[in-house]
């Protein structure tokens, strides 16, 4: 990995070895984790070992820390099953609102299937400490503090049931036929940030961890085989296409079959295991090595076709990733047919299906969430939506057109469908779905902040499309504000910067407004802290005193720089770029604008504004304000002016 001035610091800020940090502007928390776990298949239950190695970077004593218990949840009336039943009862477009993984299943669970993790023991420094359960967390009230700038030896022995898959792990999908999907299946230490602990209990959404090393050795049934996060230690002796590749699994003259993996500066570990696997695996030029996990299907060569494209498509389209988001950083990376649709983890997702658009959106966690890390929580959007418009550029890399290309096939199916049309009118040629969702959305009437917390928002479409949809739309339209060139290389500037900081929205616009030049702080305001919507128009044209005039009107209550675009009869265009007065500057001509016109700014008090230049008005043809359709306008009927003097 090249290390310049800005990477220097994106190198964990921290040594394992020492606990020392190297971070100057913001502190870090490190652990190392060391487990080893004795899985019975028979009763579904495995007992574990756990020594974590803690280095307080932070200024603060810590009096208490707080773990992750998260299989607590798969348990009758837990907070995920009672969260879930009462979203159910919200009816969206005559659908219940619930999750369709988890509905009311939680509460029908049997002793032997519900999921559990309890600690037996739990010492520092070789003292036991006192703990106690809140469900999903356990809470350890230390007996001597960890001071500052010190590290301390956690010794953990614990014990877990798995649970029938409900929701990301568990056991026997019948959807996947999956045996065992590992993720979230140990105690797993609470980050705490300058913002203190971050203890938040397992009811639906996304995870934060501590970055570090993880040392983890299974032992289960010799005829299992398994994939995860990490690099496989033992690969001579396991065989199966890790020692190279076709090979057979070795036969084992014991009773269970150890698999021991290493991952560094990682911030979880998920594992899976099924006796039928099938173990694909490429080593891409420049070191990576890709695998790809599934249950085979016998004699069906459909299945097998496709899990064998996750695997050609992943390497085809990773050049491209590190262009335009950074370099992948780690070993290797693994897509493993498991858990309930897709779910991301480091080094590894787990995918229920063949899917190529999933594969690539849980791939780009790794940038979004493994590297930069963000506390998904309270700021979902910067990691599903950063990756959904990083996973749209790419699906439309790999197939050769753009988003809108889905759209335009439908309304070929159905020629007739004036929604549809109207729709396609309104939507921009990339992430176009991501508009279709947003749009939605509004008309609802469900929409809320983005700044709500994802395990409170009023529904799981709200969520949904904030996280997901609204989140991608402010990446495109961020690039409608202050450039796409610019804003494509503040993507990369961003991963060189932050990667292993935990940045919050702050870090990320203000480094955006440090590369172009241009306060944003209004957009944030208004995108990301209100439900304010977008919608301008065109309200009249007249002629005086030799000037042509066109007057515009916003009507939403978000105010938004404006690309407005004049035809002329001749042919040629001009782009007259009005700047939002508060943004202080304009965004650099665009590839493809025409003529480049730099109005006065927009005061964003003033609801109407009056553009004037010198040339007939007879001469316009076409008057549009936003041409390109990344600004998200509600109601884009009245962005457009057709003129037939």
């Amino acid at each position: 990995m090249m290390i310049s001035r800005l990477t220097i610091t994106a190198l964990l800020f921290f040594s394992l070895k020492t606990g020392l940090v190297a971070q100057v502007t913001r502190w870090q928390q490190a652990v190392k984790y060391t487990m080893t776990i004795d899985v019975d298949t028979l009763s579904n239950r495995f007992s574990g070992k756990q020594k974590l190695q803690y280095f307080n970077n932070s200024p603060d004593k810590l009096d208490k820390l707080f773990y992750h218990l998260y299989w607590n949840a798969f348990q009758p009336n837990s907070s995920m099953d009672v969260r879930s039943r009462e979203l159910g009862k919200v009816t969206i477009n005559g659908r219940a609102g619930w999750d369709d993984r988890v509905k009311d299943r939680i509460r029908n669970l049997k002793d032997d299937e519900i999921g559990y993790q309890k600690i037996k023991s739990l010492k520092i420094n070789g003292i036991a400490q006192p703990f106690q359960y809140h469900e999903t967390i356990l809470e350890v009230i230390l007996t001597r503090p960890v001071l500052p700038n010190t590290s301390v030896i956690i010794d953990m022995e614990f014990e877990a049931q798995v649970p029938l898959q409900i929701r990301r792990s568990g056991r026997d999908n019948p959807q996947t036929g999956v045996r065992y999907s590992m993720s979230q299946w140990y105690p797993k230490l609470c980050e705490y940030d300058r913002k203190g602990w971050h203890p938040t209990p397992y009811v639906a959404r996304e995870f934060y961890g501590v970055w570090g090393d993880f040392d983890v050795t299974i032992n289960i049934d010799p005829s299992y085989k398994l994939g995860g996060t990490g690099v496989l230690q033992d690969a001579a002796s396991i065989g199966w296409g890790y020692d190279a590749n076709g090979t057979p699994l070795k036969s084992s003259l014991t009773k269970k079959r150890s698999w021991h993996f290493k991952a560094e500066k990682v911030h979880d570990f998920v594992w899976a295991a099924d006796p039928d696997y099938v173990h694909l695996m490429k080593k891409i030029p420049g070191g990576t090595v890709l695998h790809v996990l599934y249950n085979e299907k016998k004699g069906d060569q459909a299945n097998d076709s496709a899990w064998a494209k996750v695997l050609d498509a992943a390497a085809t389209v990773l050049p491209f990733i590190e262009q335009h988001f950074g370099k992948y950083p780690y070993p290797q990376y693994s897509f493993i047919h498991g858990g309930d649709g897709g779910m991301e983890y480091p080094m590894a997702t787990l995918v229920s299906s063949p899917s190529l658009g999933t594969a690539f959106h849980e791939w780009m966690h790794s940038w979004y969430q493994m590297m930069l890390g963000t506390d998904e929580g309270s700021y979902a959007w910067m990691d599903e939506g950063f990756t959904s418009f990083a996973e749209d550029l790419i699906s439309a890399f790999y197939n050769k057109k753009p988003a809108i290309a889905e759209y335009e096939e439908a309304l070929k199916q159905n020629p007739e469908n004036e929604n549809l049309k109207r729709l396609m009118a309104a939507l921009p040629q990339n992430h176009s779905g991501a508009y279709a969702g947003y749009f939605q959305l509004v008309r609802s009437g469900l929409e809320e902040p983005m700044t709500t917390h994802a395990d409170h928002y009023n529904t799981n479409f709200a969520y949904s499309v904030d996280a997901y949809s609204k989140g991608e739309i402010f990446l495109e339209q961020l690039g409608y504000i202050i450039g796409a060139e610019t804003r494509d290389r503040l993507l990369l500037e961003y991963y060189n910067k932050w990667r292993f900081r935990h940045p919050e929205p702050d870090d990320f616009v203000r480094l955006a407004e440090n590369l172009s030049g241009l306060k944003l702080d209004w957009y944030q305001m208004y995108w990301i802290n209100t439900t304010k919507t977008i919608d301008y128009s065109i309200d009249s044209l007249w002629e005086e005193n030799g000037q042509s005039n066109i007057r515009l009107k916003r009507i939403g209550q978000m105010p938004m720089p404006i690309d407005l675009e004049l035809t002329f009869k001749d042919g040629h265009k001009e782009l007259h770029q009005i700047p939002l007065n508060v943004q202080y500057g304009y965004k650099p001509a665009e590839a493809g604008m025409g003529k480049y016109v730099k109005a006065t700014p927009w005061r964003w008090t003033h609801p109407t504004y009056v553009l004037s230049f010198p040339d007939k008005l007879t001469n316009v043809v076409k008057v549009e304000i936003d041409p390109s359709k990344r600004m998200a306008d509600v109601d884009r009927k009245n962005n457009l002016l057709q003129l037939n003097w």
